[in-house]
Order: C-alpha cells, then sequence, then structure tokens
C-alpha cells in the first residue's frame, strides 16, 4: 500500500468519553467490559487513552490475527505485559521476540503430547479428589473451591506433589493479591504506583513471599538429580541445540520465571475458567442434564480417566463456551518495535496496541447470540482461528493450550457426574475484572444425584438456545493473561 492510500494514525478516531490526564483511565476502570464492548461499533480500529499515552485498539478480527502472526514486529509489551513483568520475570509468557525462539524450544518437552496422558492422570485424580470431598447440601464458593483443586494438581505435574497445606494456603493468598492488583497498577499512572500505600506494600509482599516459594523449590531441585517424571525436571533437562550464544540450558533465574509463568497460569485461569463453565451448567438445567448422561455413559460406573477425553464431546463444547463468553486473557497489549502498516494505517515505532478476544468474541456479526451460553454452536466444528482466540495464535500462542483444555473437560465431568448444581440467589452473577474475567464470590448448592439414571441420548441431542450471559461487569482490578 502506498503513501497516498495510507492514513495517518491520527486519522483514526478516538473513543468518546476521554478525560483531560486521565483518558479512558476511568471507564476502565470502573466498568471495563462495558467499555470494551461500546467499541464494537469500530470495525477496524479506534483509539483509547490509557492515562497521557494513546493506544490502538484493534477490533477487526482480520488485523489481530496479522498481529498475532507478525511478532517480530508486534512484540509482547505495553502497560499490561509491564506490569506481569514485576511478577514473573521475563518469562515464556512475557518475554520480548529476541528471547522467545530459544524460552520456546526450552519449554516446549514440557508440553509434548506424549505427556498429556500422564498430566491427565494428575488431573482425574485430583478432581475426583475434589468432588469426594463435597457433602450432600453444601453451599460452596466454587471459585475458590476451584483454586484449590487446579493448585493441588500443577503442583503435582509441576513439582511432583503438592506444597505443605500452610504454604499451599500462603500462595493461594499471594496469588489472589497478585492477579487483583494488576488492572489497577495497570491504569495507574507511574507517579502514583510510586506511593507507598497499605495496598502496595501488600501486593509486593505477595509477590516477593509467591517468588520466595518457587525459588526454594527449584534450589531444592538443583541439588537433587533424579528425574522426578515432572514439568519442573523437564524444565531442568530442555537442551537447546540451536543456541547461538552457548546458553543451551535455562539459567536458574530463567528457570524461577518460567515456573512462576506456569505456576500462575496453571492455577488461576484454570481455576476460573472452571468456575465459569459450572457457573454456567448450575444456571442452565438442561445443559446440566445432558452433561450428566454424557458422564453416566462415558465412565459406565468406573473411575475417571485421560482415556475418556474423546467421548466427551459435551463436556469439550462447554469448555469451548465457555471460553468464548469469557476469555481468561480479556484483553492483551502489544508494542509495535518499527514503523509499519495495519489495515492501511501507519504504525510508528513505540506505539501500543491493544487487542480484545472478549470484543472479538461477543460480536454479533461474528456470533449469533453472542451473549447467549449455547454449547451446541459447536456442533458443526472448529472454532475459527480468526475470530475464536482465548489462547491467542501464531508463534506466541499459549504454550498450555491442550495442558488446561485437559484439566478443565476432566475436572468438569468429575463434578457433574457426582453432583447436582444449582446457584444460590437469584441475581445474575457478574464478572470482576482482575486477572481474568474473575468468577469470585459464585456460590452453589449441591445436592448428591445418583448415576446411570439418565438417558446417555440427551448428552447427543440438540438443545434449544438457552438464556443470554450478562455482560456487564462489577468495579475490578487487574488482568495478566500470563499464558498468552
Amino acid at each position: 500500500m502506498t503513501d497516498t492510500t495510507t492514513a495517518t494514525a491520527a486519522s483514526v478516531p478516538v473513543a468518546p468519553g476521554a478525560l483531560p490526564l486521565l483518558g479512558h483511565a476511568l471507564p476502565l476502570l470502573r466498568d471495563p467490559l462495558a467499555f470494551i464492548m461500546s467499541l464494537s461499533g469500530y470495525r477496524k480500529m479506534v483509539r483509547v487513552r490509557l492515562g497521557p499515552s494513546t493506544a490502538m485498539m484493534i477490533c477487526d478480527p482480520d488485523l489481530t490475527r496479522q498481529v498475532f502472526l507478525n511478532d517480530r514486529v508486534f512484540d509482547k509489551g505495553g502497560p499490561i505485559y509491564d506490569r506481569i513483568r514485576e511478577v514473573i520475570g521475563d518469562g515464556l509468557s512475557t518475554c520480548a521476540y529476541p528471547l522467545h525462539r530459544r524460552q520456546r524450544r526450552l519449554c516446549q518437552p514440557s508440553f509434548h503430547p506424549t505427556r498429556l496422558p500422564g498430566y491427565g492422570s494428575v488431573f482425574a485424580r485430583a478432581a475426583t479428589l475434589k468432588a469426594d470431598s463435597w457433602h450432600d447440601g453444601d453451599v460452596l464458593d466454587i471459585t475458590q473451591e476451584m483454586m484449590t483443586l487446579t493448585t493441588r494438581a500443577t503442583m503435582e505435574t509441576m513439582f511432583s506433589g503438592s506444597l505443605p497445606e500452610e504454604t499451599m494456603r500462603r500462595a493461594l493468598a499471594d496469588t489472589a493479591t497478585i492477579v487483583t492488583a494488576f488492572f489497577r497498577r495497570m491504569m495507574t499512572p507511574a507517579l502514583l504506583r510510586r506511593v507507598p500505600t497499605p495496598r502496595k506494600r501488600q501486593y509486593e509482599n505477595a509477590t516477593n513471599r509467591l517468588a520466595a516459594t518457587i525459588a526454594e523449590i527449584i534450589a531444592e531441585r538443583r541439588a537433587d538429580p533424579t528425574d522426578h517424571a515432572d514439568l519442573l525436571s523437564t524444565l531442568v533437562a530442555a537442551v537447546d541445540e540451536e543456541s547461538q550464544d552457548g546458553q543451551k540450558q535455562l539459567s536458574d533465574a530463567e528457570l524461577a520465571d518460567e515456573a512462576l509463568t506456569f505456576f500462575l497460569g496453571g492455577m488461576e485461569t484454570t481455576a476460573i475458567t472452571l468456575a465459569w463453565a459450572l457457573h454456567l451448567v448450575a444456571t442452565h438445567p438442561d445443559i446440566q442434564r445432558r452433561l450428566q448422561a454424557e458422564s453416566d455413559a462415558v465412565l459406565a460406573g468406573g473411575k475417571l480417566d485421560p482415556a475418556h477425553l474423546p467421548a466427551l464431546g459435551l463436556a469439550g463444547r462447554v469448555v469451548t463456551e465457555t471460553l468464548r463468553l469469557y476469555p481468561p486473557a480479556w484483553m492483551m497489549t502489544r508494542a509495535v518495535r518499527s514503523d509499519t502498516e495495519l489495515g492501511g494505517v501507519r504504525l510508528k515505532g513505540g506505539s501500543t496496541i491493544v487487542l480484545s478476544p472478549y470484543l472479538l468474541h461477543r460480536r454479533p456479526d461474528l456470533y449469533a447470540d453472542p451473549d447467549t451460553f449455547d454449547p451446541d454452536r459447536w456442533l458443526e466444528g472448529q472454532p475459527d482461528r480468526a475470530t475464536y482466540i482465548p489462547f491467542g495464535a501464531g508463534a506466541r500462542k499459549c504454550i498450555g493450550d491442550q495442558f488446561a483444555l485437559t484439566e478443565a473437560i476432566l475436572a468438569l465431568t468429575a463434578v457433574v457426574s457426582r453432583w447436582e448444581l444449582s446457584p444460590v440467589g437469584e441475581q445474575p452473577f457478574k464478572p470482576k475484572v482482575e486477572t481474568s474475567l474473575s468468577s469470585r464470590g459464585v456460590r452453589m448448592r449441591l445436592s448428591e444425584r445418583r448415576t446411570g439414571g439418565a438417558n446417555p441420548a440427551e448428552a447427543h441431542s440438540a438443545a434449544p438456545l438457552t438464556t443470554p450471559v450478562q455482560p456487564s461487569t462489577q468495579p475490578g482490578a487487574g488482568t495478566c493473561p500470563v499464558k498468552h
């Protein structure tokens, strides 16, 4: 495209509602999802002001895919990743382009398809133990329960076992503190972030404690050359034969960054996705009955096993639809590393790009009844790679996507095979924008069910479209798509 037909960034419209100095910080803090959805009418791109800086919000699926596929120019960067690096350093999800290929090669063996059955066995066992620990009539904070489940599963797959109970409780609390703070820190001007408030001290203490816990585990593993057949052993032993600088293995600092990346990603985002899936199932009884029929037919009274995955079609579609409605990385940023052109607009090096899977996933021109929970929309085939992006795309696509999907499908099946779920309260639950689209505060009542009584054919029958899912949000904090 020539200069005569290429527009400047200044010609792109600015989203309404910007204030002097603050830009769009107030609407982003007050109701970020409502603000994001207010931009859906811009079919290509729109400018958004983040404090004194301006970012280009990409609203078009094809342009979004171009950004994902050209990670040399559209590199990991911007306010989101600046905040994430405060916690996990230059791990796989945050490192810049020059570091990424080497780190991806070193981490890839840990997520090879041949390792998934072993991880799946851990997930199935952990989910079954969690479901067995509940009692008829219990009212649960389902997000907290799923956080406990995914923490234990992540600890076992990463470190061949769980942490001591007290250490795990502290890790859970520290993680909650960290992820809650991200979005507010991202929107707060740098000068104000330096003010030593109690909230800032709490955040820094949680970050330091979590890093110290991971560092202690790594030090113990370095001193013990035994292959523990876990993810950390694979990372420690990984060798990059293509290395050009002589550094063929991960250093201790790199190992700590990767361990923190996978710990936070494996624990928090999967737990949130599972909690949303269970909430959606509980509020859609027809889907719940079909899931129970599927689990009865597939398990046939036996133990849950990763070998069951190919037969758990409805459970897989429920997870796919949950990720469409509530993608953990609801917003991402990229840094433009050199002057370039995107969609007929010239962008200067140093510019910031903003992408939103949440926006694309709820566009009515891309999805029929986009706010409706309808797992059967996926009966016709696989999601389109340009319009369905919960794990990103291209070279920076989440390395643990199959890891997360395996855990979510098995855990969902373990719960619905044993329990009838019903929501507590009549008001629709709205997401809180934190590290992900948080489901913290969702409560459910459990009723023990008798398996084997459902009609297996129900699992395969198409259900009518169900009620819309509320897209709005309560005020919240933090986003950290640590897996993207």
